[in-house]
């Protein structure tokens, strides 16, 4: 599945095979939630800002459309159009952040859906039959995203629980892919390490997960309100322990200099809302930092967004009409702007993939890792 081409400190090369193809790694996941990126983005428009895989959530495809619905109309693949890899996450984050009344027991989590209200219980093996159904390439397992802080007996107690949950989501997603009519047969498990800041309980958590042998690993339940500097050291903790043949993956995160520090501490896999978040909201990455395209010294300016970016978008349209379709508050404002955001992005992992291709991260990194998070 992984295979490690090259390794530049713990900054790692390489590439992991999907049933929709292969992924090269360092890659960052185009979040399209629901199915679709939020700014108007079709499965069309990810090939052309260069995405490789894409992420949908468990919990708001169960909640709308309905996971069984996708599955009678052949899949996620199918249902959105996208012939690429796959992510789904398992819902566990959405449903520690959303739901506003919860109960979790031993089962699983009892909650309120955000949409009408009504009463849902998840638990390991409902979410391994929802992400089944949704037939994507990679299955996140269900786990608790706990709060930061949390007191150190409650953390201790909840990386137990998402040990046994883990145990069976394994076996819930073995039984429901050796289905006969298994949307994608080929679709395998990632494992999900917690802990919060306290390092002893990420490291004996990440041994026991990595005992079951998975085809992949996560680091969650960071990037929820930590320092930086507190993310950067318990990635630090946690990767002499993680198996080397196999992907690794920091969930939610981030800024583009939260990535390249992630790929320098070991990180294949990322995600993150802000580029499209961002991007809808007129917060545009460059090669020279970040603008906002609203400011009123856009009005007349009619260079592209960054000149030394070759996305669609920098190729036809200028900064004073991009502010103009903001202020007139034209959709076309956000579709612009996320395509371009995310192009930034996908060319970035590019352009981390090349400087390792080429022995030539550390540069890389020291070029480029304040200046791409300034305000401009």
């Amino acid at each position: 599945m992984y295979k490690l081409i090259k390794q530049e400190g713990h900054a790692r090369r390489g590439e992991f095979t999907t049933p929709h193809g292969t992924v090269q790694t360092p890659v960052f996941m185009n979040v399209g939630t629901q199915g679709a990126i939020k700014g108007a983005l079709s499965a069309r428009d990810l090939k052309e800002v260069g995405c490789q895989i894409e992420l949908s959530n468990t919990y708001h495809l169960h909640v709308r459309p309905g996971d069984t619905l996708v599955k009678e109309l052949g899949g996620l693949h199918r249902f959105m159009r996208w012939d690429g890899p796959i992510l789904t996450d398992s819902g566990g984050f959405q449903i520690f952040s959303l739901a506003k009344l919860r109960n979790i027991k031993e089962e699983g989590v009892t909650f309120n859906s955000h949409v009408d209200g009504r009463r849902i219980f998840m638990g390991p093996e409902e979410s391994m039959r929802i992400q089944a159904n949704l037939g994507s390439d990679i299955a996140m397992a269900f786990d608790e995203c706990v709060k930061i802080p949390s007191p150190y007996d409650y953390v201790s107690k909840s990386c137990d629980r998402t040990h046994r949950w883990l145990l069976r989501c394994k076996a819930a997603l073995t039984d429901y892919n050796s289905q006969e009519d298994a949307v994608n047969p080929g679709q395998v498990l990632f494992g999900i390490n917690q802990g919060a800041v306290f390092h002893d309980l990420r490291i004996e958590h990440m041994k026991k997960i990595a005992d079951l042998d998975l085809p992949g690993y996560a680091i969650g339940g960071l990037a929820v309100g930590e320092s930086h500097q507190e993310m950067y050291d318990t990635i630090e903790a946690v990767e002499e322990y993680m198996p080397k043949d196999k992907p690794r993956y920091l969930m939610g995160v981030g800024t583009p200099c939260n990535i390249i520090e992630g790929v320098a501490r070991g990180v294949d896999f990322f995600d993150c809302v802000m580029p499209a978040r961002n991007g809808r909201h007129g917060h545009l990455f460059t090669w020279g930092g970040i603008i906002n395209i609203k400011n009123e010294k856009y009005v007349r300016d009619e260079r592209p967004i960054d000149p030394k970016c070759n996305c669609p978008v920098c190729r036809t349209y200028s900064r004073a009409y991009l502010r103009h379709l903001f202020k007139a508050e034209e959709m076309l404002a956000m579709r612009l702007s996320v395509g371009h955001n995310l192009y930034f992005y996908n060319r970035l992992m590019s352009r981390i993939r090349d400087s390792l291709d080429q022995g030539s991260f550390a540069q890389f990194r020291q070029e480029f890792t304040e200046i791409l998070d300034k305000r401009v």
